[in-house]
């Protein structure tokens, strides 16, 4: 008699992102906080891969096209909660292939006057399309 119960398979990556590629990566967590605390959302639109992928709050948002990004969640963190900027307190390559890169991260949300509102955890996972890493999804435990 065969048996009904489905075989499994175990997949695991064998490719990982070049350290060049995972430099670039870097460069791009970086680039994206400094948009971010200037509140420029076409130099954060540049850094990311469209469709772009949030979960935050309960809810996933997809942003299909450039220049959909909303700036209104800082609009309310600088009303409610005195939010002056952000701040990486790690970045950490956790998954990767030769295309897709997964970036376990913390940041910490100030006043202006350096006192913390909050810390927060995230995944961001990037993607690669003919070499250019951008950020295709960002999951967060922040608002």
């Amino acid at each position: 008699m065969m048996s009904t119960a489905a075989a499994t398979t175990t997949h695991t990556i064998e490719a990982r992102i070049s350290l060049e590629d995972e430099t670039r990566c870097q460069q791009i967590l970086a680039l994206w906080m400094a948009a971010l605390n200037r509140y420029d959302a076409t130099a954060m639109d540049a850094l990311m891969r469209f469709p772009h992928v949030r979960l935050s709050a309960g809810k996933v948002t997809v942003y299909d096209t450039p220049g959909n990004n909303p700036m209104d969640l800082f609009d309310r963190l600088r009303q409610q909660e005195g939010w002056h900027h952000s701040a990486w307190n790690e970045t950490k390559l956790v998954h990767s292939s030769s295309t897709k890169a997964h970036y376990e991260v913390r940041y910490t949300r100030y006043r202006e006057d350096g006192s913390i509102i909050g810390i927060y955890d995230s995944l961001y996972v990037f993607t690669a399309l003919d070499g250019d890493w951008r950020i295709q999804c960002r999951s967060s435990f922040g608002p």
